[in-house]
């Protein structure tokens, strides 16, 4: 949004518009012109008044600049305290989430293997994904997801997400979550 060179830029054109215009004005007061409606008179104040005009304008600018940069530092702070407290609450949330589903696990009195397949599940990881990260031949995999669906009561992958995540989202009017076993 706010170039650092484009600042610079703006703030050395600034400077050297006031030396032209110190030049001019320095230069009227040395010739201490007796008539002000000479060529050269009303060339240097004309180059006086576009010089601190240019320089006016850059300056205004530079503040509003400025002003907006410290307003975008306070909505960015106000922001990140924003998402540091939803992130803590989040945390909060999937810490309770995760001892529940892992409660649960041991309800169902899943193996070690089979609490891992049914993580990876919830998770939303295919079946050859799951066999490719825990070096399991995909067939493997397919009979532990089956005991979990078993042990569990499930139909399958969609019942298990349903079991844990089913009620997360708000509810739609009118319609009601199916209930778990």
């Amino acid at each position: 949004m706010f170039d650092l060179e484009d600042i610079r830029l703006d703030l050395v054109v600034m400077g050297l518009l006031l030396v032209v215009l110190a030049g001019a004005v320095t230069d009227l007061i040395l010739d201490a012109p007796r008539r002000w409606f000479t060529a050269h008179v009303v060339l240097e104040v004309g180059l006086a008044i576009v010089s601190g005009g240019g320089a006016l304008y850059l300056a205004r600018g530079w503040y509003l600049t400025r002003r907006s940069l410290g307003s975008l530092r306070g909505d960015l702070a106000v922001r990140q305290a924003r998402r540091e407290s939803w992130h803590a609450a989040a945390r909060a949330a999937l810490e309770g989430l995760a001892l529940e589903v892992d409660r649960q696990f041991t309800e169902w009195n899943l193996t070690p293997a089979e609490r891992e397949i049914a993580l990876m599940l919830l998770k939303g990881f295919s079946l050859a994904q799951i066999a490719r990260l825990t070096d399991r031949s995909e067939r493997t995999a397919r009979q532990h997801a089956i005991a979990v669906y078993r042990k569990a009561g499930l139909a399958g992958r969609a019942e298990l997400a349903g079991f844990f995540l089913g009620d997360l989202l708000l509810p739609t009017p009118g319609l009601r979550p199916p209930s778990g076993p």
